[in-house]
């Protein structure tokens, strides 16, 4: 399987394990002193902040801890740093009793003091090889980032192991990370994703209406009743830019099929992360679909919404304003045109069309872009999502695969 260059953010999703607990044999309670005990050594007491002054770890007492474990070396930590600081920051303007330690996986010590400089929180020193070994052990770290957050003395008192999904979902509102609040936030969101309307996605107070390109500004009202595709890209994210005009092409070919049947019930909406007015300008150029203008708050509020955690994304929504799928982007790679209009039975449909059609397909084959025979696997027999080594982009399903070093293209590109 080919590593991108640039890659899609993503973060990895961990799930709470009873073994997580911390109990005093005494009352049966979470212990605190073990808790801390395991962030210092016999020869330390004390984590560092960002200035390299000492704290004292006996001073975390009694507080809600998060165990951020990180490294410089890869991007879709320092993107998680930075959401996290925001998190952070408004949580200690509000509530003291919050913290977070951070465990190096940076190269050198160089690496780390960088890093860490970026960083408003305490760290285990770099040069605490056993500790941080021994808490990557503890907490079972097989990927990062990781947010493990830890309650003070409470009975249910399991670790909270997806503290970078949390953060990711409900920023500061997940706090204080216990069960009650996790269960609120979840059925708020499940009631808000049954009763959300288009209007309520793209409209708000101050802006009623969408970029265009021959009309300047497109009633969101228009929208009603459409099929319509939430585009998530930048002009600086490489598989954005490679896959738009493959986007801008099955678009085309929608619509002209729509006409023929006299139906316009389909749009594309582009939600931007560009950073500036003529990045925007020029990416958008390059598209005959509609956009969000550039920086308006209902940019964030979707990506949140929606849970993007890398870009390009394509969030379909259905004629009645709720969710389709949040995969139409790998949906569009594997069927091209013909999975509009991405429904469950729609693609029920394509995947037994192409089960059936891959009964006919070589059984091997060789690909000049490797040396390695390919074989051809299911999903259910040694396959699943990959990345296409030919085409750079997304698939699942039935693929070529060299068992010897994981190379593996879609069936349609070799």
């Amino acid at each position: 399987m080919k590593e991108e260059d640039v890659k899609d953010v993503e973060v990895n999703n961990h799930k709470t394990n009873e073994d997580d607990v911390f109990y005093d044999e005494s009352d049966g309670l979470i212990s605190a002193s073990r808790l801390l005990s395991l962030l210092g050594s016999k020869d330390r007491d004390s984590l560092l902040s960002p200035t390299g002054t000492q704290v004292k770890i006996s001073d975390l007492e009694g507080k809600v801890i998060g165990i951020l474990f990180s490294a410089n070396w890869y991007p879709p930590c320092q993107e998680f740093t930075r959401v996290l600081a925001n998190s952070y920051e408004q949580l200690k303007h509000s509530d003291p009793g919050f913290e977070i330690v951070f465990v190096s996986s940076d190269e050198d010590q160089d690496a780390f003091n960088n890093y860490h400089a970026c960083m408003p929180w305490l760290a285990v020193p770099f040069s605490d090889l056993e500790t941080k070994r021994s808490l990557n052990r503890r907490f079972d770290i097989e990927g990062i980032p990781s947010l493990i957050v830890l309650q003070p003395n409470i009975k249910e008192g399991t670790a909270i192991r997806d503290g970078v999904d949390l953060i990711y979902r409900y920023g500061i509102q997940a706090y204080p990370f216990t069960e009650e609040r996790l269960q609120e936030l979840l059925e708020k969101e499940r009631d808000k994703h049954k009763n959300q309307t288009l209007k309520d996605l793209l409209a708000n107070r101050e802006r009623d209406f969408l970029l265009g390109h021959s009309t300047l500004k497109v009633p969101v009202s228009s929208l009603t009743g459409k099929t319509v595709g939430l585009f998530f890209s930048a002009q600086w994210c490489l598989p954005g830019v490679k896959f738009t005009p493959k986007l801008v092409s099955i678009y085309g070919k929608i619509k002209q099929e729509l006409a023929v049947k006299g139906d316009e019930h389909f749009e594309i909406v582009f939600v931007s992360s560009d950073c500036d007015q003529t990045t925007f300008d020029s990416y958008f150029q390059t598209m005959p679909w509609l956009a969000l203008p550039l920086g308006d708050l209902a940019i964030k509020d979707l990506a949140k919404y929606f849970d993007i955690r890398g870009i390009p994304s394509l969030v379909i929504l259905g004629p009645d304003g709720k969710t389709v799928t949040k995969q139409g982007r790998n949906l569009v790679n594997l069927y091209q045109e013909n999975a509009y209009p991405f429904t469950e039975a729609r693609i029920g449909l394509l995947e037994r069309l192409v089960d059936e059609e891959a009964q006919n397909l070589p059984k091997s084959v060789n690909h000049t872009g490797h040396r390695h025979e390919l074989v051809l696997v299911s999903e259910g027999n040694g396959g699943g999502p990959f990345i296409c080594c030919d085409c750079d982009e997304q698939g699942s399903g039935w693929a070529y695969q060299c068992i010897e070093c994981g190379y593996e293209v879609h069936t349609k590109c070799v």
